[in-house]
């Protein structure tokens, strides 16, 4: 019989998982959600199809041209769930309006962005997280990145940086100088891109000092330690910058209580794309996967949204490029042992099923044929 070609190829973006690899990527989707529960955290489940709304450029969200669109039967525009954070956002705006107790939340499914396959990225990928909501203290960021450097460890990785910075600072400079919307948001992508001097050069040509090109740039030092992040105050420094130091220094304070300041570096030119972020900010590197593996951030804002005012945190990992980190690194993932064969034809066939159960019943694998 001839076979359509067509129909065993998945669409641009897109691929199947099966075999020893799905076993593995099961195998660490266990180890994270397993961890991430022993911080309190429950498990939610959101559609994968939402209005179109939830991720309106409104929101701050994916842009709007990277959204995979749909329509339904009455006309409504939907789309494509791109990214976890506003519909977790929106569901406990709905759910729990009243609460004003921490909810914790984590997940675990697809998102999808409609990005050119000329990129080399895939459409659909799959993200595990947590969000931690009505926590507004700084104790709250350090349960998040803690919950992430222990899920990666229990992944398997060992060698790895989380990079965290607070968008506060630049949003102060911005005011404390008085930078216009538009050459804020040029600048916003230049530092984030870590394009330094694209990011001097447009200062200069908008007429500003080198004290001031200075306040923004020197936010591109790396730094590792309290005494090290102290060193960004001046006198002088607005109020906002001001504060986003502080809370990132208290925060280096936790974070050696957790034992895990040796994961953690922090980058004050570290900006996100996704615009509803108010607040800390970070990213986790390793070698071997290309970008970020994982990331998050505070989004205050966020929830007023869909009409609940409360502040919140979250992060997520970005499965499928462990996955990847933890083959180029050369990092086994053990899985259970392959099933046992019993065969139907060797001796009485009744016999041979009830000893397939039986080693079932014991938890063990088998395949009786």
């Amino acid at each position: 019989m001839d076979l359509n070609n067509d129909l065993l190829h998945t669409p641009d973006g897109m691929r199947d998982t099966y075999g020893k690899e799905m076993a593995k990527k099961s195998e660490i989707m266990s180890r994270i959600r397993n961890r991430i529960r022993l911080y309190g955290y429950e498990e939610i489940q959101t559609p994968s199809i939402e209005f179109y709304d939830v991720f309106s450029s409104e929101v701050g969200t994916t842009p709007v041209k990277e959204l995979y669109k749909l329509l339904d039967n009455e006309g409504n525009l939907l789309v494509l769930r791109p990214d976890f954070t506003p519909s977790v956002a929106r569901c406990a705006a709905k759910y729990f309006s009243e609460e004003d107790e921490p909810i914790r939340f984590t997940y675990a499914g697809s998102v999808f962005g409609n990005t050119s396959s000329l990129q080399g990225k895939l459409s659909e990928t799959v993200q595990m997280g947590a969000e931690l909501i009505n926590a507004p203290s700084v104790s709250a960021d350090a349960e998040i990145l803690a919950l992430l450097i222990d899920s990666l460890l229990q992944a398997g990785l060992t060698q790895f940086q989380i990079s965290v910075g607070n968008v506060d600072y630049f949003k102060g400079i911005c005011q404390a100088v008085g930078l216009d919307q538009g050459t804020e948001m040029t600048l916003r992508d230049t530092l984030s891109g870590k394009n330094y001097f694209a990011a001097e050069e447009l200062l200069r040509s908008r007429g500003f000092d080198r004290p001031t090109r200075d306040l923004f740039l020197k936010a591109t030092r790396f730094v590792s330690t309290e005494e090290e992040l102290s060193g960004f105050l001046t006198q002088q420094m607005h109020p906002q910058a001001r504060a986003a130091i502080e809370r990132l220094m208290e925060l280096c304070r936790l974070m050696e209580a957790y034992g895990f300041s040796q994961y953690i570096s922090y980058d004050l030119s570290l900006l996100s794309k996704y615009r509803y972020y108010t607040g800390i900010v970070f990213k986790g590197y390793t070698y071997g996967a290309g970008e970020a593996i994982a990331s998050g951030g505070r989004y205050d804002g966020l929830l007023s949204h869909y009409g609940k005012d409360a502040a919140a945190i979250g992060v997520m990992i970005q499965l499928d490029l462990v996955m990847e980190a933890l083959r180029r690194q050369g990092i086994p993932v053990e899985t259970a042992a392959p099933a046992q064969k019993i065969s139907l034809s060797d001796g009485n066939v009744e016999d041979q099923i009830r000893r397939a159960m039986k080693l079932r019943s014991e938890g063990k694998a088998v395949i009786a044929e």
